[in-house]
């Protein structure tokens, strides 16, 4: 059997036998998967390997791009800034970006943004990665689009955009970037390895992630115009480029988080906690039950299945029904990584990896490890 490295209580050994399983099948690379349970941590797990050659081991400082899972980071940063009475989640965005009122967008609300309602999903092409990396430009031009669908009346994920669009309203209110506002607020006084993007001398421990396996073939093709043709080629994703030194620089709020399993619980878990976390509060509970105010139920424009959105969360879709309902809200990443706080239990767990697979939201492989959590605590 694969070697996993790391603690498990024994209560949840069979998290470490999924995670072996999946190593031992091919299914799985490198990984971490990480579990706190009322503020202690029951498992901190890692095994595999850095490199798709398997020469280099994953180890307990290995970090890797988490991909969309760095939303999860976002929404807390926006509720930080609801908690000091800084941000009201009901105003309109252009009471902290004036231009953002451009194009029909003066009633966008500060809620739309974070739940992937406000039509200004992608940018409008011609736009590429590299354009994202110019943060001003990128989000000059955000302001100066029109939405492309009415605001507040159904989801379309925010897929590449959403953290230049409230990264801008955190810059606006507190005059930092996005990255600064995690390193200072958020990942240094919680002591978690989490960061946007990755410094220089982070380099060396990153496992770069392996691109997923090709969409099959034979559908019919898309229609250019729709939300989701223009979300997903403004701009396209690459798993290449997230690679580059290039992407690990830039601020992107959406996208180039990097950590493991356990730098993401030890932010996330605060929010399970009800807003404070190893001593130190970040959210008072009343802030953390804003996440449950439903903004959208239905089919998202953009990803093209059922999600139910609170406010910068899934609240829950049948995309993963291996998370429970109640008091659960989850994201994940492009590939499969995922974090699934749940508050009933006050239990967070977190799944990072470097191999990705396919499919919008989550894997077989993060299924195999949650359902692992759940049949512990039955």
């Amino acid at each position: 059997m694969a070697e996993v490295h790391g603690s498990c209580s024994e209560r949840f050994a069979g998290v470490r036998e999924a995670m072996a399983h999946q190593l031992d099948a091919g299914e799985e690379l490198g990984a971490s998967v990480a579990v706190d349970l009322d503020g202690e941590t029951v498992v901190d797990l890692w095994g595999g390997h850095r490199d798709a050659e398997r020469t280099k081991p994953w180890s307990e400082h290995t970090i890797v791009n988490v991909w969309s899972t760095t939303k999860c980071v976002l929404a807390l940063a926006a509720l930080m800034l609801v908690e000091s009475g800084e941000l009201d989640l009901d105003a309109p965005v252009a009471d902290y970006w004036p231009e953002f009122a451009a194009k029909g967008k003066k009633d966008v609300r500060v809620r739309h943004l974070l739940s992937h309602t406000s039509g200004v999903s992608g940018w409008e092409q011609p736009f590429s990665i590299r354009d994202m990396y110019d943060w001003d430009s990128a989000t000059e031009r955000l302001a100066q689009q029109a939405p492309w669908w009415e605001p507040g009346t159904a989801s379309g994920y925010h897929a590449n955009n959403q953290g230049h669009l409230v990264g801008e309203v955190i810059r606006r209110i507190t005059n930092t970037t996005f990255k600064k506002f995690v390193a200072d607020r958020i990942a240094g006084p919680l002591g978690a390895d989490f960061q946007i993007g990755a410094r220089e001398s982070e380099v060396s421990r990153i496992a770069p992630v392996v691109a997923p396996p090709p969409p099959e073939t034979g559908a019919a093709p898309p229609d250019p115009d729709s939300v989701a043709v223009k979300t997903f080629t403004g701009p396209r994703a690459s798993a290449t480029a997230a690679n580059s030194p290039e992407w690990r620089a830039a601020d992107l709020g959406a996208l180039n988080g990097h950590s493991n399993a356990r730098g993401v619980m030890r932010v996330l878990r605060t929010l399970s906690l009800g807003g404070e976390a190893g001593g130190v509060r970040l959210l008072s509970p009343e802030t953390v039950e804003e996440v449950f105010a439903q903004q959208s139920d239905g089919v998202d424009l953009v990803l093209g299945v059922p999600f139910r959105f609170g406010t910068g969360y899934c609240l829950g879709s049948p995309i993963v029904p291996y998370v429970p309902e109640g008091r659960t809200f989850f994201w994940g990443g492009w590939g499969g990584s995922l974090a699934v706080m749940d508050l009933d239990r006050r239990l967070t767990i977190t799944y990072m990896m470097n191999r990705m697979g396919s499919g919008i939201l989550g894997s077989p492989r993060s299924e195999a490890y949650v359902r692992a959590v759940y049949a512990a605590l039955a």
